[in-house]
């Protein structure tokens, strides 16, 4: 029976591979979406070079994301320091597929986001999520009286446990420097799957260096890297990415 499976999924990822022009619905796919990744901030002059296709209020707490509905509630964090906010996808834009959204300057002064490094989880949010959107201030009720504009979103001022976030946020601390990310490919349960997938990447799609770990008793990860820049991330991502795996990941080291 476990051989069985082993071929199917084997099967489905490596079709995956061999047919990059297949457009994946991930709207439908993507209903628990989450995803560690790059993201970009929101410039005047990324419009203007036409890097992206849609302006961005630099006071909205939308944010742009190429997998996800219109209206679709998520959670923000920025996994350096923490810190997190609600927010909805707002409407379809194009942007350099490297990044896994476009947000604006609003967003990443209030995360504290460090443009140098715009590391963000993304996850949507269920009516049953303790984030209930029901229950979240607004931020018109929040902060109206300071700011006195309107603005087209949801956010929880500061709803992160410090306590719970303090060693989290030590070792962020000093890993600072550390600019050290990998590109997860896929995660995998069985060791024989992940060498059949890691042959045929090196075989049939010429991406070396392809790495396999085992990060829990049934779970084998796909990925290449460490990479020490943003630059040569992009470089290998933009091969990686046409092969049209499910949710290829940035993850911190």
């Amino acid at each position: 029976m476990n051989n069985k499976f082993i071929i199917f999924i084997c099967f489905i990822l490596l079709n995956s591979c061999s047919n990059p022009s297949k457009k994946i619905d991930y709207i439908d796919k993507f209903n628990n979406y989450s995803n560690r990744g790059f993201t970009l901030i929101y410039d005047k002059s990324l419009f203007n070079k036409k890097i992206i296709n849609k302006k961005l209020n630099d006071r909205s707490l939308l944010i742009f994301n190429k997998f996800l509905k219109i209206e679709t509630p998520v959670k923000i964090t920025n996994l350096i320091n923490g810190k997190y906010l609600l927010a909805k996808v707002g409407g379809n834009s194009d942007y350099p597929i490297f990044y896994n959204s476009v947000i604006s300057k609003r967003i990443a002064t209030d995360l504290e986001i460090d443009f140098k490094e715009p590391y963000i989880e993304i996850k949507t949010l269920n009516r049953n999520n303790s984030f209930i959107i029901g229950k979240a201030k607004t931020y018109e009720e929040e902060k109206i009286v300071a700011n006195k504009a309107p603005v087209d979103g949801i956010l929880i001022k500061d709803i992160g446990n410090k306590n719970i976030n303090s060693k989290s946020n030590n070792k962020n601390l000093n890993k600072k420097n550390n600019f050290q990310y990998i590109i997860k490919i896929a995660d995998l349960y069985f060791e024989n799957s992940a060498i059949t997938l890691k042959n045929r990447l090196i075989n049939d799609h010429n991406i070396i260096d392809i790495k396999i770990k085992k990060v829990s008793k049934n779970s084998y990860r796909i990925y290449k890297g460490p990479f020490n820049n943003l630059d040569s991330i992009k470089r290998e991502y933009s091969d990686i990415i046409k092969l049209n795996f499910e949710n290829i990941e940035i993850i911190k080291l």
